[in-house]
């Protein structure tokens, strides 16, 4: 069916993840549609003071370990945007993430039903299959084609949540988002790219390809589908299918960096993989470049929109316009600095 009471009561609408991405960037687009918006915040969070300032937002201090706090923050809500995600693309930390990604998930969910608010669960793509002749994956693509590390593996297991509370009455919808670039990148967390990019890292870019997005665009397709999403239906937020080669070219366009010089050898890139898995043996983090980031650097990441274009209205704006907006926010912000028209991270 098609939920549309949302359509007209417009009431509270929690986000979880709201320092994150996507979070905040719902939370600025709700606060704009003069849409009451609330928060849920983990304690000691000095990011948030930031974030917030200036922005009339009910916050409500726990995680979504705190089922109490978590409860207090849905009911009276009429809607709930779950943004909120441990991510990290690697083969450690399954424990962590099936904490926060699957069971916070499940918990989130549990309260919207209790308390009648509709839920967009905040997916990714990661949780879909890919075909193995490149085509575009869709909604229905079966599971597989991905390395199956902790994040793609609980990312499913969410969705699996998620509907197990829909089955229980639970009037939820789920999105998949492609990657995403835009404002309001605080950790950073996708922009890292950029701006590694940005300051004169991108010589030899991955093999693969991506679907890139403004993160706007997406929060767009979210609040479309909190409106008339039908409910326990995926929707992938998808963007522009583009090789990393052309992506970094327009990034270092942008930030008036050189051009890159082509794609990385397959095997050198494998190669790096497996430097990284062993060099964190030896570590208590696992390195960015291990054999799982590899991996998903040298698929055909890409995914179809066509349902969401055709269900929820969902458009996307051109890539050179998203990648110029993250990257003034960037500047702006302190990130990354130009110097004699080129630019270079802030330390």
């Amino acid at each position: 069916m098609i939920a549309t009471d949302h359509v007209r009561r417009h009431g509270d609408t929690l986000i979880t993840g709201a320092t994150g991405l996507v979070g905040h960037n719902a939370v600025r687009q709700l606060v704009a549609r003069g849409r009451p918006v609330r928060a849920l915040i983990r304690g000691g969070n000095a990011r948030a003071d930031a974030a917030f300032a200036g922005l009339p937002v009910a916050r409500f201090p726990g995680g979504l370990d705190d089922e109490a706090t978590l409860q207090a923050a849905v009911d009276g809500a009429d809607a709930v945007i779950h943004a909120a995600a441990f991510v990290h693309c690697g083969w450690r930390h399954l424990g962590e993430m099936r904490h926060v990604n699957v069971e916070g998930t499940r918990r989130v969910a549990r309260a919207a039903r209790r308390a009648g608010a509709r839920l967009v669960h905040v997916s990714s793509v990661d949780a879909i299959g890919l075909h193995a002749d490149g085509r575009p994956a869709d909604e229905e693509t079966p599971a597989g084609g991905m390395p199956e590390c902790p994040y793609v593996v609980t990312k499913r297991e969410a969705e699996a949540a998620v509907l197990e509370e829909v089955a229980l009455g639970l009037d939820a919808v789920i999105v998949n988002p492609v990657y995403m670039i835009g404002p309001w990148d605080w950790k950073p967390s996708s922009g890292r790219m950029l701006l590694e990019v940005g300051a004169g890292r991108g010589a030899f870019a991955p093999p693969g390809s991506n679907d890139f997005v403004d993160v706007r665009d997406v929060v767009n397709g979210i609040l479309a589908a909190l409106d008339r999403g039908r409910t326990g239906r995926r929707y992938i937020l998808g963007g522009h299918g583009l090789s990393y080669l052309d992506a970094w070219r327009t990034f270092a366009r942008v930030t008036g960096r050189m051009q890159p010089l082509g794609m990385a050898p397959r095997p050198i890139v494998r190669l790096a993989g497996w430097v990284g898995d062993v060099a964190g043996l030896f570590r208590d983090r696992e390195p960015a470049v291990n054999s799982a980031a590899t991996t998903m650097s040298m698929l055909p990441h890409n995914f179809s929109s066509r349902r969401a274009e055709a269900e929820l209205g969902y458009t996307f704006r051109p890539f050179e316009e998203t990648v110029q907006d993250a990257w003034t926010w960037f500047i702006d912000r302190g990130y990354a600095r130009p110097v004699r028209g080129r630019a270079v991270l802030a330390r």
